[in-house]
């Protein structure tokens, strides 16, 4: 069943979601939150939009066109619907076709400054339902994505990504190959003695070896309570 939700404590953004599918995570929003925007970042995209929850939540902190691709029809309709509701027609425009072909046709090549994408975290699976395709590498793999995006991007544009902290050397590898120079890394923990789980990512294509490693995000205090800086985040408030 298609429902109408809040995000966290967005007052001027609704989602619609499928109870029967995969909800939006804390790990998008996250994302969101790291992203830095320059004033010259115009064309922005962001791959496996899902039910959009990134492109929502970044029509907030610009006025920017945002392209969001997702090759799963199922999550397209029901993302129509929340782009309709929040009045963001003129500002987002929803692609559905596989990143991989989107890529490699001559009119998107160097196209875009920014590009942002919330991947599958975990290996191929036989279940090949809407829900595990937004978890597993079934429809698109992590180094699909970072080569599509070498393809898209302009020279020094930025990728941001947030993924499974255990796959954070291969991440590295994949980036190092296709010419992506790590710029911010930040990890998040649940409670500061806890080991993280995710890993904020931002990468300069073709860029030069900067490497800063952010202090770490903390969601939770040891008593359960939210840190100042998560529930800025949750209640909207940054």
């Amino acid at each position: 069943m298609i429902v109408l939700n809040d995000i966290l404590g967005y007052k001027n953004r609704k989602v619609y979601q499928d109870e029967e599918f995969f909800k939006f995570s804390i790990d998008g929003v996250l994302l969101v939150n790291f992203i830095s925007l320059k004033i010259t970042s115009k064309n922005i995209l962001d791959i496996g939009t899902g039910t959009g929850i990134i492109p929502l939540l970044l029509s907030l902190k610009t006025n920017k066109k945002i392209d969001a691709i997702e090759v799963q029809k199922e999550l397209c309709d029901i993302f129509k619907k929340s782009i309709k509701y929040n009045n963001l027609q003129d500002q987002i425009n929803l692609i559905n076709e596989d990143i991989c072909l989107f890529s490699k046709e001559d009119s998107n090549l160097n196209k875009y400054d920014v590009i942002i994408s919330n991947p599958p975290y975990y290996s191929k699976t036989n279940n090949n339902s809407v829900k595990e395709n937004a978890k597993h590498e079934n429809l698109i793999n992590l180094e699909q994505i970072i080569l599509s995006s070498k393809r898209l991007l302009k020279n020094n544009g930025s990728l941001y990504l947030v993924f499974d902290v255990q796959r954070l050397v291969e991440l590295i590898e994949k980036l190092n190959k296709n010419n992506f120079a790590i710029k911010r890394i930040r990890f998040v923990h649940d409670t500061v003695d806890k080991e993280s789980k995710i890993v904020l990512v931002e990468a300069t294509k073709n860029g030069k070896n900067t490497m800063k490693v952010l202090p770490p995000f903390i969601l939770y205090e040891k008593n359960g309570i939210m840190t100042s800086d998560y529930e800025k985040i949750y209640l909207g408030k940054e």
